[in-house]
């Protein structure tokens, strides 16, 4: 019966599994308890991201236990593993934040190199923090096996003073802390209620805009990014994505038959329609780069741009995550993004059906403000947009979501890395008008292209957001809000414009015009560019030395390796 099911000449796991010479082989799964016929069904890999550094990945193990379930009613064989993660809550605001970006990549090595190592034949992957999520996505393409993703579940809501907070409330809150505008008591009363729960941050950060972006690209079950971490709800949508996948490998979907040109300009709608992260220009052009797809950032912020702004969520708008749950989930943006004419609704899902028959059943709740129909969205323009101009020749990008004001000029204040930007705002050692420039921060330069949610808070919990802009080659938390422009590029460590800035510089930024430049002639910059001397970092060696070596620019993904493009054999086909 399970022979009619699938072809066991095409599995990968055939190389461990038959014949004679595979007797030592077998010896090691019936070492771990096996059975003769589950050696010979299909090996599911079951990858999470747990581990016990932050709240976003600590329910992990306990899902996995229920995608096992799914898989094994279903004549698989789970074999369960996990990888690292690194967690931003944690790395933020000091050299930690080196290993994030870093770790992305990382993850989609170690599982790509699991999978290849023991010929396992289809992947679900659990991941729960921000850089996870990108990172188990892109070894899902690169391997191209029957995949499904499933995110960890979000953080339930924070109570304090009668509202609700998530960490990002904490993160201001030291800057407020730090302007006398907030005790000692009430800053670790905040700090006890801000994170009640297992979960991702709450708002539309990077990893719930993952999360929105697995289910509209397809490699997630509709429905299954919503309930947050610690309901069970979360362990039901586990087992039907082991029982999903399982059906994938019958009928030999892979992720690049999901993952197309369309999906990936469906998550970029997403993006720009929920106020997502701004990591979102960083994260999708690697996940095409996995599938040999060209989809720059050039690519993401110009849909981002044309697209309307529909989900009130943190940082720029009211609600989070869990409200998002509660008027229907993430089917319900979906539902009224394709409805609007925004969707491509022929993209095929995980489930084998189309995203438009995926998500016909879901009815759009008009008793709610969370989500707001197309015809009447908070605002004409998706909630990130790109910048051009003699500043940033290769693009930057900034989340204008919940901003009144698009146009800021002012004079540059430089600082060659974020420890130095934090004291000087720590210090109050600015001024309104100014534009504070954290450069040497990007991908080589960090490396490793640290965010800087730390600054950017300090200077919001000061109350001088709306008084001064911040342009960095690093990244910005999908938890920033305001004038805060990253992923400038070329980056200073290669010599890009934002390493020829002195201080009285003056910088336009117009984001209604997606321009941003420095008003220096040509001649001037020549003779900057004649004087620059490239700096050296503190990482000589080590993982992160050998990430400087390897990464590409920000508007590419900051990839590591050439791609699907350069493939000569792809894993699946072995």
């Amino acid at each position: 019966m399970l022979e009619k099911r699938w072809d066991r000449s095409k599995l990968p796991s055939r190389h461990v599994t038959e014949g004679p010479d595979r007797a030592p082989h077998r010896s090691y799964y019936y070492a771990m308890g096996l059975t003769e016929d589950e050696i010979n069904q299909p090996f599911v890999g079951v990858a999470t991201c747990w581990n016990e550094a932050a709240p976003c990945n600590i329910a992990l193990s306990r899902q996995a236990q229920s995608v096992k379930k799914g898989v094994a009613e279903q004549g698989g064989t789970p074999r369960e593993f996990t990888t690292i993660t690194v967690t931003d809550g944690i790395a933020m605001g000091h050299q930690g934040m080196k290993s994030s970006l870093v770790s992305r990549d990382l993850i989609a090595d170690s599982v790509e190199l699991t999978v290849r190592g023991h010929c396992y034949d289809a992947l679900v992957g659990l991941a729960g923090c921000d850089k996870s999520l990108p990172g188990m996505m892109m070894a899902m393409l690169r391997l191209n096996v029957p995949s499904v993703f499933m995110y960890g579940g979000s953080i339930l809501p924070g109570r304090f003073h009668d509202r609700d907070v998530t960490v990002v409330d904490v993160f201001e809150a030291v800057g407020q802390h730090a302007a006398g505008k907030m005790s000692d008591a009430e800053l670790h009363e905040l700090e006890c209620v801000a994170c009640p729960s297992a979960g991702a941050c709450g708002g539309q950060f990077t990893a719930n805009t993952m999360a929105t972006v697995s289910e509209a690209m397809g490699l997630a079950l509709p429905g299954s990014a919503g309930a947050p971490a610690p309901y069970e709800d979360r362990d039901r949508w586990a087992v039907e994505s082991g029982r999903a996948v399982m059906r994938l490998i019958e009928q030999n979907i892979r992720p690049r038959d999901i993952v197309t040109r369309r999906a990936l300009e469906n998550a970029a709608v997403v993006v720009g329609a929920t106020g997502g992260s701004t990591n979102a220009g960083l994260h999708l052009p690697a996940i095409a780069h996995e599938a040999g797809i060209r989809f720059t950032m050039d690519d993401v912020v110009e849909i981002m741009r044309r697209t309307p702004y529909i989900a009130d969520l943190k940082p720029g708008g009211k609600y989070v995550a869990f409200d998002v749950y509660k008027v229907g989930g993430i089917q319900v943006i979906l539902k009224a993004l394709l409805d609007g004419g925004l969707l491509h609704g022929d993209c095929l899902t995980v489930t084998g059906k189309t995203l438009a028959e995926s998500i016909a059943d879901v009815v759009f709740p008009t008793d709610q403000d969370v989500i707001h129909p197309v015809s009447k969205p908070l605002s004409p323009t998706g909630g990130v947009v790109g910048l051009k101009g003699n500043l940033a020749p290769d693009g930057a990008i900034v989340k204008i979501a919940g901003m009144e004001k698009l146009r800021f000029e002012g004079s540059a204040l430089c600082f060659d890395s974020e420890e130095e930007a934090f004291r000087a705002v720590q210090a109050r050692a600015y001024k309104p008008g100014d534009v504070i420039v954290v450069r040497y921060e990007g991908p080589k330069g960090g490396p490793g292209m640290r965010e800087m949610l730390s600054t950017t808070a300090a200077i919001y919990g000061q109350g001088m957001g709306d008084q001064v802009a911040l342009i960095t080659d690093g990244r910005f938390s999908g938890a920033t809000r305001g004038f805060c422009i990253g992923h400038v590029g070329p980056e200073a460590a290669v010599g890009g414009p934002i390493a020829l800035l002195r201080n009285g510089d003056r910088i336009v930024i117009d984001a209604e015009k997606g321009t941003m430049d420095v008003q220096l002639s040509d001649a001037e910059f020549a003779s900057r560019r004649a004087a620059w001397q490239p700096r050296k970092t503190d990482y000589n060696s080590g993982a992160i030395w050998k990430y400087a070596q390897l990464v590409g620019p920000a508007h590419l993904g900051a990839v590591t390796h050439p791609g699907a493009e350069a493939e000569t054999h792809c894993y699946a086909d072995i």
